[in-house]
């Protein structure tokens, strides 16, 4: 159990530090634009409508956002672009980010143990499952890259 709380805090520093400085990126790009030739932009009414709707309730959404995979850094760095405030923002952060670090801690250290016990007892069946993963994430990444390329359907591709 020492192992998992050790390997849980040091996951909720590196969280907390990640995201909160994805937050503050988020914040200094939206100070930025504001003060760009986008500014008219992202002053108009449906635009601020939007703002203060992320203000008041992007909390609940950020504070999920660390359940989800890809979608984290996204959340905490529109969070922080539509100046979402700190006393809003922070238990979300808190939150989701101890809910992110007990998850990858447990399961993390829990795979962990038996890829390594998997590899000590059967050494050839260890090298075949994490050979049969890499291919399918493989699998997975090539699927995805030729569909964001291909062209939508109904369309004629140009001859050139």
């Amino acid at each position: 159990m020492d192992k998992v709380a050790v390997t849980a805090g040091a996951l909720y520093v590196i969280v907390l530090l990640r995201a909160g400085g994805t937050f503050a990126l988020g914040w200094l790009a939206g100070a930025g634009a504001r003060r760009s030739r986008f500014s008219g932009r992202i002053s108009s009414a449906k635009f601020l409508r939007a703002e203060r709707a992320i203000q008041r309730w992007g909390a609940p959404v950020v504070a999920v956002s660390f359940l989800t995979v890809g979608f984290q850094t996204a959340a905490n760095f529109l969070a922080g672009s539509m100046r979402m405030p700190l006393p809003r923002y922070l238990p979300a952060l808190f939150l989701g980010g101890a809910a992110w670090a007990l998850i990858y801690a447990t399961a993390g250290l829990g795979v962990l143990a038996v890829l390594g016990r998997l590899f000590a007892e059967r050494t050839a069946l260890g090298v075949s499952a994490v050979a049969v993963l890499l291919l399918a994430v493989s699998a997975v990444v090539l699927y995805r890259r030729r569909r964001a390329a291909a062209p939508p359907p109904g369309t004629v591709p140009e001859e050139g």
